[in-house]
């Protein structure tokens, strides 16, 4: 007996969303699937003692952040400028900004317990990423937190100058000692990164000031 088009399509789509299921399953229990109900037990433990320490959405996504895109450095390959074929880096040095400026607004929500959330993620990339990537993350953190830290407790500038300054004095300090641990140190890496890292942060900055009421403007 023929199957008919319509039976045909149901049964593809049934394939393709147990097939993406399994795929998202496999990502979550990175190392096997037989970690799944350790790591989603993990999660529900994670979620709640950064929603008990104050931590709401940016904390979420903070912790988050940090064991991704460690682990996307273990898979995304080296690009390579086609008229500047020798200067080849890795894409995710690009979009790490992304997580010194959402660390700014984690703190917003948690104060010094920002520390604590640092942590949880560190931690987290043991799992996702290699040894050595996430003994690099989690020295380039400790130092790029101390200079966040130090500038939003004893600072008095407006949120969107700190969210500058704080990524402009720690992006460099931490890209380095991150990809030296790593062992990705090159010229095109580390100049990316801080692009990177400043691009972000001059975005989320300039969108801040913008919500913000007129201050002194040497703020």
């Amino acid at each position: 007996m023929r199957m008919s088009a319509k039976g045909k399509k149901m049964k593809s789509t049934a394939t393709e969303d147990f097939s993406f299921l399994q795929a998202l399953m496999e990502a979550i229990a990175y190392r096997s699937i037989d970690h799944l109900p350790m790591i989603l037990a993990g999660y529900l433990v994670t979620g709640s003692l950064l929603w008990f320490l104050g931590g709401r959405f940016w904390a979420m996504i903070y912790v988050a952040l940090i064991p991704f895109v460690n682990w996307s450095f273990g898979w995304a390959p080296n690009i390579t400028l086609p008229f500047a074929p020798e200067f080849g880096f890795n894409p995710v040095t690009i979009v790490t900004g992304l997580v010194l400026v959402v660390r700014d607004f984690t703190q917003q929500e948690m104060k010094h317990r920002v520390l604590i959330a640092m942590l949880i993620g560190v931690g987290w990339s043991f799992y996702y990423a290699s040894p050595e990537i996430a003994l690099a993350s989690a020295a380039a953190f400790a130092i790029a937190e101390l200079v966040d830290w130090a500038l939003f407790t004893f600072t008095k500038y407006r949120l969107s100058t700190r969210i500058m300054l704080s990524s402009a004095i720690a992006a460099p300090i931490d890209t380095t000692v991150f990809l030296i641990g790593a062992k990705f140190l090159t010229f095109p890496n580390w100049l990316m990164s801080i692009v990177g890292k400043l691009f972000g942060a001059a975005v989320v900055s300039a969108i801040v000031r913008s919500r913000e009421p007129t201050q002194n403007p040497t703020q």
